[in-house]
């Protein structure tokens, strides 16, 4: 499973998950993550229809197609249920 997450050096939930997501890539090993600053990557930003509301973390599946959304600040918990409820995708 691959998940892109968008984010800016300027965003104050950007910062808050930051420590959490670095915990979700230790406990899942597997788990691939692209990380696109929203300033600096305008053309994926576009691609993938990124509204101003950051962080943004797109879930895609073996195809690249995208399964969840989530924006805004995650509970881990909520990051862990959609990983594990999509990771055989």
């Amino acid at each position: 499973m691959k998940v892109l997450k968008i984010g800016a050096v300027w965003c104050p939930g950007c910062l808050v998950m930051r420590p959490r997501w670095s915990e979700i890539e230790k406990e899942y090993p597997w788990l691939e993550t692209i990380y696109y600053d929203y300033d600096e990557a305008e053309e994926e930003v576009k691609k993938w229809n990124v509204g101003s509301t950051l962080p943004v973390f797109i879930f895609l599946d073996k195809n690249d197609n995208e399964i969840v959304r989530l924006i805004g600040e995650q509970s881990k918990k909520k990051l862990e249920e959609v990983i594990l409820e999509n990771k055989d995708k």
